[in-house]
């Protein structure tokens, strides 16, 4: 099993410490050892032995800000960079991407980078900022984060494949970055503790049972006058309109609320958020989310109507994603 080490633990609390956020860092390790207990999985002993067979390679050049997040060095040989893909190909499914390291290029379910270049321009610069970034996957995004040199970046998610993909990335782009995931919940964060310069939630709102609470929760996340970044599924429509599947969308079980952008927006403001805009619009297209050699799952293409891929195969508009940004 994972250990507190295996979470940089330590460097995290004193981040926490120096940024304001005292009483969830004197917390955090004793919060982080009880999941270890609770959170057991199958199979973690079989991620963890992909993740020590990682040769050691030192990297001479590492790029968080680039399309692709690299770590390359001039150390490798061939029978290493074999070694290593065999063991990042044990960590599969890798949904968010893509990586090069060392020769060996993640080619991901989801051009993540595409998203971010979606994002960036609207956002204020993260350079000093303390930053969250909610249901982030296996870190991609947090790297790209600290690529724009904020002070500390915390990703959290529940899913402990996505904690040692992470790790399996850090361990060639090296501990240096202040760059932190952790095996949490949402629900597991506290409401009165929190102080963030930045807020991210990147596809999530949809997953909730209960959109107006999650905003409530990142609302308490944020320092006064920080910045929420909400990336979600929408549908296209006045304000009002709310799309709530009656199973399946998408072949997802657990989507819940798809409002329109107008609707949002009003959900947003009367929760307290000010300055609230919409900076991007965008269709999900089957080049950007697919199945590669690293997801062989099903993926896009297979959750649309193939007679009409203006729809998904249970008749709904298909994905529509937005992105607002609002002041606290």
């Amino acid at each position: 099993m994972p250990d507190l080490d295996f979470f940089r633990m330590a460097s995290l609390v004193q981040a926490l410490q120096q940024s304001g956020m005292n009483r969830w860092a004197e917390q955090l390790p004793a919060q982080v050892e009880e999941e270890i207990r609770n959170r057991q999985h199958g199979d973690i002993p079989r991620w963890r032995a992909a993740f020590d067979d990682l040769p050691g390679i030192d990297a001479s050049l590492v790029d968080l800000e680039g399309s692709v997040i690299t770590s390359t060095g001039s150390s490798a040989e061939p029978v290493q960079v074999d070694a290593l893909r065999q063991a990042l190909l044990r960590l599969s499914p890798w949904r968010k991407g893509p990586f090069h390291l060392h020769g060996v290029t993640i080619d991901t379910e989801w051009r993540s980078d595409w998203k971010w270049e979606r994002i960036r321009p609207h956002i204020r610069p993260l350079g000093e900022r303390c930053v969250l970034d909610i249901g982030c996957g296996n870190g991609y995004h947090v790297w790209r984060m600290a690529g724009e040199g904020a002070r500390l970046v915390l990703g959290i998610d529940p899913n402990w494949l996505f904690m040692h993909q992470f790790a399996a990335v850090r361990h060639f782009v090296g501990d240096h970055w202040p760059a932190w995931l952790l095996p949490l919940g949402v629900d597991q964060l506290p409401s009165d503790q929190l102080a963030f310069d930045t807020v991210f939630s990147m596809g999530v709102l949809y997953h909730r049972r209960s959109p107006i609470d999650h905003l409530l929760q990142l609302k308490s996340f944020l320092k006064h006058g920080g910045e929420l970044v909400l990336e979600t599924l929408v549908i296209d429509g006045k304000e009002g309109e709310v799309l709530l599947p009656s199973d399946r969308y998408a072949q997802m079980r657990n989507v819940w609320f798809l409002p329109s952008p107008p609707t949002l927006m009003r959900w947003m403001e009367r929760v307290g958020f000010r300055d609230v805009h919409v900076a991007d619009l965008n269709s999900t297209t089957v080049d950007e989310q697919r199945s590669t050699e690293w997801m062989k799952f099903d993926s896009l293409p297979d959750f649309l109507d193939p007679a009409n891929q203006a729809r998904t195969v249970e008749g709904y508009p298909s994905p529509l994603r937005a992105v607002l940004i609002a002041t606290l």
